[in-house]
């Protein structure tokens, strides 16, 4: 089949958007097509495949979201915001609720974080510290600046299902090295974790009026990556959970994608704003039986939001 597509990114993040709406097919076929496109070797690729999904009763459109590997995740809100646009402008709306994996999230259109970088803000929650919920099979008590027994390391983390899970650990510098480790051990299906886990280390650069927050992120089903949307969410909860943030108060969250502007709430509620950028409209066939792609035709360029995203950066 032929399928078009957005070439976007949040934070970095960045993926092949399908409106799916009207495409029939199962589950398999898409996990195919999102190793197919998402291959960084392709001529696409990606941090995995998003799809826009029919509206039900209760939500203006719906978000699916495919890792590299053909994982579907629970929620990326990265993606969501990237998502949430293409939405709003196929359906002639500019804020609703949008259907997840396993459960839904608030978006909506608003000012810009930087000129020229359309922004969308996202709010999911409340979310669950339960262990059983972040899919740990041991302990009772969440698991707040905790060590956590059976994980092989020594370090306090913070257990948050975003629905999907994380583990949150605040250092006062990221050793990658530790952190790729500890990210191949829970990407293995260990007994504690067999759904696997995402795995972020955090420094917090900022305090007082204007916290900062950096997060680097192995993300599963993906690896070491450059941004996680749902790991900077998990990332602030933990931190106001904690103590090192206040309750409510905005926060700059960065990686090396980029940044978002954060708050969590009383009640375990996250409210993300961030750059939804759209780079490239393009073309591919693909072949959802084998995952054999032809070649791509690129349809047009969205060279103003780049360089509006570019302008960003390099101001901060």
């Amino acid at each position: 089949m032929i399928v078009k597509f957005v070439k976007c990114h949040g934070s970095g993040n960045d993926f092949p958007l399908i409106d799916a709406r009207d495409i029939v097919l199962d589950d398999a076929g898409w996990a195919r097509v999102a190793r197919a496109l998402a291959d960084r070797a392709g001529d696409v690729g990606g941090d995995g495949l998003l799809l826009l999904t029919p509206c039900d009763d209760e939500n203006i459109f719906g978000m699916r979201m495919f890792n590299p590997d053909g994982s579907e995740a629970e929620t990326c809100l990265n993606g969501l915001r990237c998502t949430a646009r293409l939405g709003f402008e196929v359906t002639g709306t500019d804020a609703g609720q949008v259907r997840l994996k396993q459960s839904a999230a608030q978006a909506r259109a608003v000012a810009p974080i930087a000129a020229g970088v359309t922004t969308i803000e996202t709010k999911v929650g409340p979310v669950s510290l339960v262990p059983g919920d972040v899919g740990l099979t041991g302990g009772a008590a969440p698991f707040v600046d905790a060590p956590i027994p059976g994980l092989p390391s020594d370090r306090a983390f913070t257990a948050v299902a975003m629905p999907n899970p994380h583990l949150v650990a605040f250092v006062d510098a990221v050793d990658e090295g530790e952190l790729v480790t500890l990210g191949d051990w829970c990407e293995a299906g260990p007994a504690l974790i067999p759904a696997r886990a995402n795995v972020s280390f955090v420094e917090l650069r900022e305090t007082g009026h204007a916290p900062a927050l950096f997060v680097r992120t192995y993300e599963r089903g993906v690896g070491l990556t450059d941004s996680c949307g749902s790991a900077m969410a998990a990332s602030t909860l933990a931190a106001a959970r904690t103590g090192r943030i206040g309750w409510g108060v905005e926060t700059r969250v960065f990686n090396r994608g980029g940044m978002v502007r954060a708050t969590a709430a009383v009640g375990d509620i996250v409210t993300i704003a961030g750059n939804a950028t759209f780079e490239w409209d393009g073309e591919i066939e693909v072949d959802p039986a084998t995952g054999a792609v032809g070649a791509l035709r690129i349809l047009g360029r969205r060279e103003e939001e780049v360089a509006a995203w570019d302008a960003m950066l390099a101001g901060l």
